[in-house]
């Protein structure tokens, strides 16, 4: 009996690892999709000052917000240090700017950087929820 209640609750595990990383994986391709129909401007530097902060999209992406404009960073790689409480060193080639493909974000590689205009940040910020449910 016991074999049993463990083989079930592995089999409830596994299910749920599973959606979860299902459910990650859209997220991500909501995200990829949505660059490739707006054709969101890449840019190769971000200005950056003291007062800049990030909002996580998901393991892959983040919207970076300057006091001027927001960008969407994407990582080389699924970033776990976003959610850490332990930050790595970043690392930069320029105090007052990061840059795609050489600099990094709590020691995540940054891939690309793409401009946002109000209505993709408002979009983005939105994106894979439905319809009312932010009421």
């Amino acid at each position: 009996m016991n074999k049993s209640f463990l083989l079930a609750a592995a089999m409830i595990l596994s299910a749920c690892a599973s959606q979860e990383r299902a459910a990650t994986q859209d997220e991500e391709q909501a995200v990829r999709d949505y660059i490739l129909v707006r054709g969101l401007e890449e840019v190769q530097k971000i200005r950056t000052s003291s007062n800049d902060g990030w909002e996580e999209l998901d393991k892959h992406f983040i919207i970076y917000d300057t006091r001027r404009q927001a960008y969407l960073v994407e990582f080389r790689r699924a970033c776990r240090e976003l959610s850490e409480a332990r930050v790595k060193p970043d690392l930069r080639r320029d105090a007052k700017a990061i840059h795609a493909r050489f600099d990094t974000i709590r020691g995540c590689p940054i891939a690309k950087i793409y401009s946002l205009t109000e209505t993709d940040l408002a979009e983005l910020e939105t994106l894979g929820e439905s319809p009312g449910s932010r009421n």
